[in-house]
């Protein structure tokens, strides 16, 4: 290598062009997961060209949890990667110890890669509970985590929990990609929202597959204006408290009266593909199969990112009107596909490997999201 003296007459080696330099610097990177999903983890490392670092998650007899982190963590960044499964407590717990024990190592940067983020749909007041999303994204915070990685959000409102930058991906160009490669005929096909709250969701598939929309309405919905509860009751009366009669000014709630299921669009003769965020609960999957199928539908699948598939829910889909079930791989489901054939699985796994790639070197994100509306 030639080198040059500047006026002083020191020496100093010639500036290397862009090309010569590293566009990747993984020395300074070390992955790191529980016990809620290796193999994806493996897969995020090996895609990225990188090993596994030694971590070590166990539990003692008394179920408590205990983190060994065998290689050193100093001034490096830090992904770990861990998803919410059914045991979700555990992988909580685990999550939060293993980015605590990071951060009394001096690591530079923790960020926690949650395909799944656990506890998501509790993040609306129910009753007189609370709001267990704001609850753990503190927890989160707290443990020393600086950046999170998830994916499809059950609300894209929880990103506002944390205090730290949370980038929310998307699974949908992996499932717009399998309808259009692996379902026969998918122009014959309507996107089906099982209630009005996918709607948005599935509005934004069949813009993007030119297909139709259809909506069931009348299903009963999990939300705190449908329960009855407290804080609808009258004031309680006492002897030496006057009180106004509630019927005095006060308007009464109406009663809701459901209306009966039915189906909004037409689905007779075309291949009915629902979509949604999480498949957990099939019970409403199973109820509208069967509603579509009575329609006229030839063909019904369902589509979505998460698959928890919790108690029977593969034996329910198994002996169900669904042709189909497709789930990306943000939760391990291996001992379910073995209950129940129809279920097929997508790799996101490149995915989560070029956001921490991105991140790692400063570059923007706003490709991932490159073409994604506010309704996804």
């Amino acid at each position: 290598m030639l080198l040059q003296r500047n006026k002083l007459g020191s020496v100093r080696p010639p500036k290397r062009c862009r090309s010569d330099m590293d566009t990747t610097s993984t020395s300074d990177i070390v992955i790191i997961n529980g016990n809620s999903h290796p193999d994806l983890a493996n897969m995020v490392a090996e895609r990225m060209g990188l090993k596994n670092g030694g971590c070590s998650v166990f539990h003692k007899s008394n179920r408590e949890t205990i983190v060994e982190i065998s290689d050193s963590v100093r001034g490096k960044d830090i992904y770990i990667i861990q998803t919410g499964t059914k045991d979700a407590n555990n992988n909580i717990m685990e999550l939060l110890i293993m980015a605590y024990a990071c951060k009394t190592s001096s690591a530079r940067s923790i960020v926690g890669v949650i395909p799944y983020l656990p506890y998501s749909k509790q993040c609306k007041m129910r009753k007189r509970g609370c709001i267990v999303s704001k609850l753990l994204a503190k927890m989160m915070c707290t443990s020393g985590l600086t950046h999170i990685i998830t994916m499809d959000l059950h609300q894209k409102e929880i990103q506002g929990f944390f205090d730290i930058p949370v980038d929310n991906l998307r699974a949908s160009p992996f499932l717009l990609q399998y309808i259009q490669e692996s379902i026969p005929d998918y122009r014959n096909s309507v996107i089906v929202a099982r209630n009005p709250g996918v709607a948005k969701k599935a509005n934004s598939y069949a813009e993007r597959l030119r297909l139709g929309l259809a909506v069931i309405h009348g299903e009963q919905k999990e939300a705190e204006s449908d329960e009855v509860d407290g804080r609808y009751s009258p004031p309680p009366t006492s002897s030496r408290t006057r009180t106004t009669s509630v019927s005095v000014g006060v308007p009464e709630h109406p009663i809701k009266v459901k209306p009966p299921l039915t189906i909004v669009g037409d689905v007779s003769g075309k291949i009915a593909i629902m979509v949604d965020d999480l498949i957990d609960d099939v019970q409403a999957f199973v109820a509208a199969a069967e509603m579509l199928k009575d329609n006229g539908a030839c063909k019904v699948y369902v589509l979505a990112t998460h698959g928890l598939l919790s108690s029977d829910a593969p034996r329910q889909l198994e002996e169900s009107l669904i042709d189909e079930i497709v789930v990306t791989n943000t939760i391990p489901h291996e001992i379910q596909k073995l209950q129940c054939h129809k279920i097929k699985t997508i790799d996101i796994s490149i995915l989560i490997a070029e956001a921490i790639r991105r991140i790692h070197n400063k570059e923007s994100m706003s490709y991932l999201f490159r073409n994604v509306t506010l309704e996804d």
